[in-house]
């Protein structure tokens, strides 16, 4: 029996919806054997409007645990998530040049669910330059995608096509815009580039809160996907469904959130 290896670069989110938490659930569903290395510990503050608290670690330890993990070879696949300061996005970089790694997915987080401000302006900078070049793919939202390429507020498909385009100029060998349902339109609407085509990924709309770390999965899941041997596009498209019916099996977890149900796509709570 072989079983890949995936790993997350990435934040605890102790809500268990998000982050490394929400990567390795989805490593696990894929039947992947999924390693993290913790950047950033993030909280919410009930008594405080469930107010964001984002504490990155130190870089040498992260460089720790890259090691810990990658002494033992190299793994199939790996994406990274929150980073939290220039010198962890530059000890991610380190790793992926050391360990030769392949298959890299960058999902560019920059910004809290529920938070509408760059966590560290300086970081969106660091992602672009150290890490899209060594990514093959990145998986920004419609906010990242409008840092990353300069353009701003992404409002339409046809912007985040002009978007996709700056992107892959930077290095990365495809973008992968998460429209979601922040576009007007009664579809999800996700669009991959790869340099020459772009392929929209549509889905009814579902109507609900309940939607916390679905950036997070539909990353882990085109990461395990690419460990499992398919293809970027067949990985993508797998995503898609897998965090489709993660948001439909979406519950409430307390009075701010609601996450996403991870176990939704092989109906985990049934086995």
């Amino acid at each position: 029996m072989t079983i890949k290896k995936t790993l997350t670069v990435a934040g605890s989110d102790s809500s268990g919806g998000a982050g490394l938490q929400a990567d390795l659930k989805t490593f696990e569903e894929y039947g992947t054997f999924g390693f993290s290395a913790i950047t950033t510990i993030v909280t919410m503050d009930p008594d405080n409007n469930w107010s964001h608290g984002v504490t990155p670690l130190d870089a040498d330890l992260l460089r720790a645990q890259l090691k810990t993990i990658l002494s033992g070879g190299p793994v199939d696949a790996m994406k990274t998530g929150m980073l939290g300061s220039v010198e962890i996005i530059e000890a991610t970089r380190d790793a992926i040049d050391e360990y030769k790694l392949q298959n890299v997915v960058i999902d560019p987080v920059m910004v809290c669910k529920g938070e509408d401000e760059l966590i560290q302006p300086e970081n969106a900078e660091a992602i672009r330059d150290l890490l899209l070049p060594r990514a093959l793919i990145t998986t920004p939202n419609l906010f990242e995608a409008g840092q990353l390429s300069g353009l701003g507020k992404l409002t339409t498909l046809d912007d985040m096509k002009a978007a996709a385009e700056k992107i892959v100029a930077l290095g990365v060998k495809y973008v992968v815009i998460k429209g979601g349902k922040a576009l007007q339109s009664d579809k999800a609407i996700d669009l991959l580039y790869d340099g020459t085509t772009f392929t929209v990924l549509e889905t009814p709309k579902i109507d609900t809160n309940f939607n916390h770390g679905a950036g997070c999965t539909f990353a882990a899941a085109i990461t395990a996907g690419l460990a499992k041997g398919l293809t970027v596009e067949e990985s993508v498209h797998k995503a898609k469904d897998f965090v489709t019916a993660a948001i439909k099996g979406g519950f409430a977890l307390n009075k701010f959130i609601g996450p996403v149900w991870h176990g939704a796509y092989n109906n985990a709570e049934n086995r």
